[in-house]
């Protein structure tokens, strides 16, 4: 009923849903507290950038993680469409982005959440991931939350 495909931040589909996303979250958290990261500004190696597709046809979910260089990435604009929630599609989109993020060798991923969006917090922690503390470019603030998970706990064995 659903697949994932890989994406580019140009594709229209993509860019409604990040369209969607911004609007909700400019609705609960003032500027200085809402990181909106413009995926199309990244160059293409960076960025792991995944769909979900109905077989209908519609786009009905996005992710993304940003790679750092330094085998650490950060999942950055998950959003499942709100009528299409409820289904486990954030955990598959999440996986995938995941199993992607590690091909590459990325060992830890790190996001930024809200502290008014539960629902997120609650897909995360049933993906693995775990608070932390705020990660750089972020600074402490009340309305985030910071969460990490482990992804490759050695490469050396990784890589055998």
């Amino acid at each position: 009923m659903y697949s994932i495909n890989d994406a580019t931040a140009a594709q229209p589909d993509v860019i409604a849903l990040i369209d969607e996303l911004d609007r909700y979250q400019r609705a609960l958290y003032p500027a200085e507290s809402n990181h909106l990261l413009d995926l199309a500004a990244l160059p293409a190696q960076k960025l792991i950038l995944r769909k979900i597709r109905h077989t209908e046809g519609a786009t009905v979910g996005c992710g993304a993680v940003v790679l750092n260089g330094d085998g650490s990435g950060e999942m950055k604009r998950v959003f499942i469409a709100p009528r299409h929630r409820g289904q486990r599609l954030g955990e598959i989109l999440i996986a995938a982005l995941e199993q992607e993020a590690a091909a590459r060798f990325c060992h830890t991923l790190r996001l930024e959440t809200g502290i008014r969006q539960l629902a997120a917090v609650k897909l995360y922690e049933r993906c693995g991931y775990q608070t932390c503390r705020a990660f750089a470019p972020y600074v402490d603030d009340p309305l985030s939350i910071f969460m990490e998970k482990t992804l490759i706990a050695d490469l050396r064995f990784a890589m055998q």
